[in-house]
Parts: C-alpha cells; structure tokens; sequence
C-alpha cells in the first residue's frame, strides 16, 4: 500500500469531472478530437462516443452544429495561441442554453459547457469603487463578503489568509444560523497543501457543487493523464471531498484572493445543501474579490508609505545625532533608546569588542556574551532575525524569557561590533479549526488503495499553547534595522573622513608637542635650580628644629624628583616613535612614595594604604611611575570622603605575568557608564564632585598597552579594584 503525502497528491489530474460539467479535448495542432468525458452523451445526439477519436468537430455537423457556428469556435486558432486564457459565450444544445468555455492548455484545446442558470435572487446595487473609499482593512473584507452575499449567498462565507509557513487563519465571516461560525480560527498547511495553493493561483474560482455528486469519467484515446488544472468543472480530490463533508457542508465555492502575484488568501463559501452557482456569477464574484484585494494592496500600500515617510524622518533625526559624537560607539550609546524602538524591541545590547551596554528588559551580560560567541560560530549574513530563539536555543544558551525572539546586526564581525535586539516570550494561544494533529487515513485511487493524511472528522475548537516564541518580527521591524544600519554605514564613514581630518590635525599638534616637552623641559630646569639653592640656603641658615628641618629636605626631594621626571619627560618625547626599552623594576619605593604624597595631596591622613607583596614588574621607569600615580591617586582621592577610607596594593605572580590589584572602598563606577572609562576628557558623573581633568585614566590605558600590559576594572557600590597585568621579568 503506497502512502502519500498530502502535497504529493495528483489533485490536477484526477481523471473525472463533476457532473455539472461536459468537457472536450481536441489537439491543438491537429485540431482532432483526443479525450471528452463520458456524459456529453446526454447533451449531444451521438449514439457511439468511440468514433469521434482523431476526428475534428467539423466533421460532425449533425451533432455539433452549435458549437461549430459558435463565434469562439470560428476563431478558435485567433482565441488558443496563449496558453490558459479562457474565451465564453452562449450556445443553445437543443432547446437549452449553455455557457462554453474555450482555453488552451499544453497541448490540448478544451471545450467545456454548463447549463445556464438564472438567479432571480441576485442584487447589486454597490458602485465598483466602494472598496477605495474604506479607509480599514478589516472592513474591505467584511464589505467583499457583504457583496458576494447578494451574488451567490451562501451559509457560510468565510475570508481566509494564509500565514507565512502556509497555515491559514479565518479573519472575515458572514454566517447565519445554518452552519457555525469558523472566525478566528486556524487552519494547518496541510488543509490546503502546497500544490492546492498553486492551483490555485492558476485557477482562480474554484466550486464544488454536489460533494455527493458520483464523478463523471473521462475517456480518453490514449491512457495518459489528462491536466485539468484549468478546468472549471474539475473533479475534487477524494480527500477534500471528505474534509468538506465533515466540515458540515455539501457545497463549496472559493475565489482566490491575489495580492502582487501572490496567494494572499481566499474567500471561502459553504453551503449545507447542494448548490450550484452560474458560470457569469461567479466571474462576477472573482471580479469583486479582485476589486477588493486591490483595494487592500492599496491601503496597504498608503500605510506603508506613510510609514516609511516617518521611518525615513526618524533616520535623518538619528544620522543627524550621530554626527554630533567622535565614534560610532559613542553614537550608539547616546541613542540606544531610539535604536531600541525602532524595531519595537523589548531590549537592545551593543556591544563593542569587550564592552556590553544595555537598555530595556535584557539577559544577564553573561547570557548575552553566549548570543554574541554563538552568533559569531553560527550565522553569515549580516542581519540575523529569530521569533523562536528561547525555543530553538534556549537549553543550550541558559536564556529565559527576555531572549524569547531577538534580531543580530553586525556592524563590523572582525571588531566584534554588533547590535541585538531582544524580545521577550510571547503567551500565544492559537485556536485550531479541530486538532491539527496529523492522522492516517486509507483511500482508493483508480483501483488502488492508498495512505494519505486523513481529514480531521472534528471542527470544533481546539486551543494550543505555544512557548518559546516572541512576537513576529514583521517587515516594518526588519525595514527598521537596516534603515539602523543604513545610518550607521553613512554616518561611520563621514566619522571616518572627520576622524582622518583630526589625525592630521592630531599629528601637527604632537609635532608642536614635541617641541613644547623639550622647551619645557630645558627652560624649567634653571627656575627648579634656583629654588633647590634657595631651599638648600634655608636649611643652612633656618632655625634647624626637626620640623623645619624634615619640611625642608622634603621640598628639595621633591624638586630632585620634578627635575627626574622632566628629564624623562623629554626623553619619553625624543624616543617616542622608536622602542621602548623595558627592564625588570623594583615598584615597592614607587608604590609607597605615592602613596605617602597621595595622602598629603588629597588631604585624607586618615586613609589607610595596605602595601603587600610587590614584586618586581617589566616595563619603563618613567612610565610605571606613570601608571602607579595616576591609579593610587584615584585610588585614594575616591575614597577620601568615606568614614574611614582603606586603599590595599598587592601584586602577585600568574604564569608568566605580574598582576597588581589596587583596591579602594570609594564611590564606584556605575555600570551605565563604564563603558567611557578609558575614554580621554570623560569623567563619571558621580565624579564630578572632586577634582581632575580625566586625562589619568586614559594615559594609563595607553602605557600599559604600550609597554605590552593591560588595565582592567571591577567596580560596584562597595568600591573599585584596578587591575594591572605586567610582563615578568
């Protein structure tokens, strides 16, 4: 027993008509009779069906008189040179009046008739441009339905879309008390399978007049299948047939619903009872329905211009702040709540190389460093977007709710720069048309049974609950990050241009620079001598008690040490584009050297320094005193106005490096602004209270890189400890 799936399913060449229908198949090169169902019989006088085969329609004027002085017919070679465009008249057969359809199909010609029939119940009163003047589109919908309902009115009519993996949703209906309501209700792929949809994209009205109805044979002179995709009367898959039936239905009528060559969606009619609708009246429904999809591709069309408008006036307003910062990170930083609701994100995380910056409902940082590391091994475009992320990766990443859906841009992979929006769980329910659990059934197919997915025999409300998933990012969500990202290409570049100008400008300035350090360097050096011989002449001559006397060497010391740094000031600017010469360095002296005049510099006596281990580091003279001043200063300047300020030093060995950490319990770094730590001129805004230029911090950043080091940082409300990695010796 062969299965089948329900896409496989050969539903355009059944092999049979409905009874409503006749049908003629001719060649379309020689114009000879090929195939014809079996019950033209009774419309038309032929006594042995047998000896039309590989006869034209000519040569039987007795039978067919009314289709060979039909206008269709005389310019049949004119009418069949396009493939699928169907040509209608009138024709009387005997004493009745028929519709005749004539359409070009492959290599056959088809000639199909139903009877007329009138419908005195039929009225339309509305104007052809009703549906431009409504201004929603739910209401296009139910006006469409409202319109059809006076052209073939059945029990039930049902407006259909299709979701974006194929399943539908009922999201207009006009009902009365014959059949229940199906609104709101969901609908899997496989009620409507992939080659149905392409059917009907093909085939754009489609009825089913008698689901009871036995099926009328096709005889054909050779046993190959016969395409009937284009065939009003086509015979109704044996599945389907069955599905309409438990739905509660004995007929049914649908239109396809085409919006930019794509199958947007149908109008759906069930009718209790058996009912057939006329050929012209359901042109006239496909003309409505085409009125109204083009009336919602309208609106649809204005809505999307007015947004794109506002998207378009958002992004000047963001390119225009971008340029007022000196990095793209700084821009981002400035405007990362716009750039969180523009895409209408729950949360936003940027990173650059090592820094993490949030803003809205986000993961923890270690949570989003997983996304970053598993973004990097795990996607290749640029722009990566996810409804299902906690679903698809949630066991693997540890993400909770916050990261239900997110979307990734990367601005620059190599630099680690990106983007990532986040979303959070979406409680969705979707009511189903009858449990959309797919079963097997069994059915017979020209004498062989076969395995199919069953129809659902039950269409009563079947609630599922779906976790894991955020809101659908929709297309304005996804035009918003690249218009994020088309602000971000341009405004980086004129950054680039501007930050090129300044190097140069930079480059003159350091030029100049070099010139002042010698300058300075040379011409204090008379001043520093003059004040030593002073400060030397007054502890010869001064009244010699052990405080004037201590007070006084410590001034001259402190001249000696000016005048140390001046020269290795000016050697620092002399060597300054060629290596650097490191050697092993004892730092204890240093260490309590600044320690001692930290404490006098920033008025805190009171301040405890712990001096433990410190052992000797690789690096540069002048340079290290650089580093170990600027970071205990801090250290201590921070912690001065603390009850009882503690500062504790203490270096220590791992593998081949020296790491010193200078701990204090001052007033912190708050975590929104550490990312401008080792910025230059940048100051933390619970700084501002005390004194400095914040040059320190960014001087050392530059040493210890220079000197083959790193400076790093813990920070909390408690405190802040500095960490300074060294070579070793």
């Amino acid at each position: 027993m062969n299965f089948v799936e329900c896409h496989e399913e050969p539903i355009h060449i059944p092999g049979y008509i409905q009874s409503f229908g006749y049908l003629i198949g001719i060649d379309a090169v020689s114009n000879s009779i090929t195939f014809f169902s079996e019950n033209i019989k009774d419309i038309f006088s032929i006594e042995n069906t047998r000896q039309l085969f590989d006869k034209k329609i000519t040569d039987f004027p007795e039978i067919f008189p009314s289709i060979i002085e039909a206008d269709i017919f005389a310019s049949l070679d004119q009418f069949t040179k396009r493939e699928n465009e169907t040509h209608f008249d009138k024709i009387f057969i005997g004493e009745k009046e028929y519709h005749f359809s004539i359409f070009r199909s492959n290599n056959h010609i088809f000639l199909e008739f139903e009877a007329v029939l009138e419908n005195p119940n039929k009225r339309i009163s509305n104007k052809y441009d009703n549906f431009y003047i409504i201004d929603d589109a739910q209401e296009i919908w139910e006006q469409l339905l409202s319109t059809l309902s006076k052209i073939v009115n059945y029990d039930r009519m049902m407006v259909y879309k299709f979701m974006m993996d194929g399943s539908g949703k009922v999201i207009a209906e006009k009902s009365n008390n014959a059949m229940e309501s199906f609104l709101g209700l969901h609908y899997p792929e496989s009620d409507i399978p992939r080659q149905a949809r392409e059917l009907y994209l093909k085939k754009r009205k489609r009825i089913f007049s008698n689901v009871y109805a036995e099926n009328v044979a096709l005889i054909s002179k050779t046993s190959g299948n016969i395409d009937l995709s284009f065939t009003a009367s086509r015979g109704m898959s044996p599945i389907h047939g069955q599905y309409i039936k438990n739905s509660g239905a004995s007929s049914s009528f649908s239109v396809s619903i085409i919006i930019d060559d794509y199958l947007w969606g149908l109008v759906t009619c069930q009718n209790s009872e058996p009912k057939h609708i006329d050929l012209e009246d359901r042109v006239q429904a496909g003309i409505f329905t085409a009125l109204a999809a083009n009336a919602y591709s309208s609106f649809k069309s204005k809505k999307e211009l007015n947004y794109r408008i506002a998207l378009n006036e958002k992004s000047a307003a963001l390119k225009s702040d971008f340029l007022k910062h000196g990095t793209l990170f700084d821009s981002l930083i400035g405007n990362k709540s716009e750039i969180k609701g523009l895409p209408e994100a729950d949360g936003l995380a940027i990173i650059a190389e090592d820094n993490i910056v949030t803003e809205g409902n986000v993961p923890e940082r270690a949570v989003i460093e997983k996304i970053v590391d598993w973004a990097h091994e795990n996607t290749q475009d640029n722009i990566y977007i996810s409804r299902s992320f906690l679903k698809d990766f949630g066991d693997i990443l540890g993400l909770d709710e916050r990261a239900a859906g997110i979307a990734i841009y990367f601005v620059e992979r190599s630099k680690n720069e990106m983007l990532i929006w986040f979303r959070k769980e979406f409680d969705e329910h979707i009511n189903w048309a009858g449990n959309p659990e797919k079963k097997i059934g069994v059915f017979s197919q020209n004498g062989e049974e076969k395995q199919i997915i069953s129809p659902r025999t039950s269409f009563h409300v079947f609630t599922e609950n779906i976790k894991g998933n955020s809101k659908r990012w929709n297309s304005r969500n996804i035009s918003a990050v690249q218009a994020i990202r088309d602000v971000i290409l341009e405004t980086s570049h004129k950054q680039y241009t501007a930050i090129k100008e300044l190097n140069n400008q930079l480059r003159k300035v350091n030029e100049e620079l070099d010139s002042f350090s010698y300058t300075i360097s040379h011409d204090l050096g008379t001043p520093l001598t003059v004040m030593k011989l002073n400060a030397q002449m007054l502890l010869s001559n001064f009244e010699k008690t052990e405080k004037n006397k201590n007070k006084l060497n410590s001034i001259i010391e402190e001249i000696d040490n000016m005048a140390e740094m001046m020269h290795d000031v000016l050697q620092l600017s002399r060597a300054k584009h060629s290596e650097i010469d490191l050697e092993s360095l004892q730092t204890v002296n240093t260490i309590r050297k600044i320690s001692e005049n930290a404490k006098i510099t920033f008025e805190s006596p009171n301040s405890e320094i712990i001096i433990k281990e410190c052992p000797d580091v690789l690096a540069d003279k002048t340079m290290l005193h650089q580093v170990f001043l600027n970071i205990i200063n801090n250290a201590v300047k921070y912690s001065s106005n603390q009850d009882q300020p503690k500062v504790e030093i203490e270096g220590s060995e791992d593998g081949e490096t020296i790491i010193y950490r200078i701990s204090d319990n001052g007033i912190g770094i708050p975590e929104e602004e550490k990312h401008k730590m080792f910025k230059i001129f940048n100051r933390m805004d619970n700084a501002k209270k005390f004194k400095g230029n914040g040059i320190g911090l960014s001087i050392v950043h530059r040493i210890m890189k220079r000197i083959g080091g790193n400076v790093a940082y813990e920070s909390n409300k408690d405190g802040t400890s500095f960490i300074l990695t060294f070579k070793k010796p």
